[in-house]
């Protein structure tokens, strides 16, 4: 089995800064893309950022330039540094992980737990 594990969420003020993790563990062979959704209440969950195994990242519209994803591939862990946060960036934040528990085998999907990131004064 695989398991993502994230940290990191919390309350902050508009402006702040937060950094969330998530590590993967488990029966991993390898990890192709590693990302990042949210979900606010009462709204569907959206993508946010992706990061590839060798590094080339995306960003949502909404985050771009404040938010940063990155990956220690020797650690299997993903980060999002976030930076410049707003209120309606207050959301559950869910990591994802393309994982391929073999080789050769089909990879598939992972989910993390989640994390509250609550941006408040």
């Amino acid at each position: 089995q695989v398991q993502l594990v994230e940290s990191g969420g919390g309350l902050v003020q508009p402006g702040g800064s937060l950094r969330l993790s998530c590590a993967a563990s488990g029966s991993i062979f390898s990890i192709n893309d590693m990302g990042w959704y949210r979900q606010a209440p009462g709204k569907p969950r959206e993508w946010v950022a992706a990061i590839s195994s060798g590094g080339s990242s995306n960003y949502a519209d909404s985050v771009k330039g404040r938010f940063t994803i990155s990956r220690d591939n020797v650690k299997n862990t993903v980060y999002l540094q976030m930076n410049s946060l707003k209120p309606e960036d207050t959301a559950v934040y869910y990591c994802n992980a393309r994982v391929s528990r073999y080789p050769g085998s089909r990879s598939r999907d992972y989910w993390g737990q989640g994390t509250q990131v609550t941006v408040s004064s």
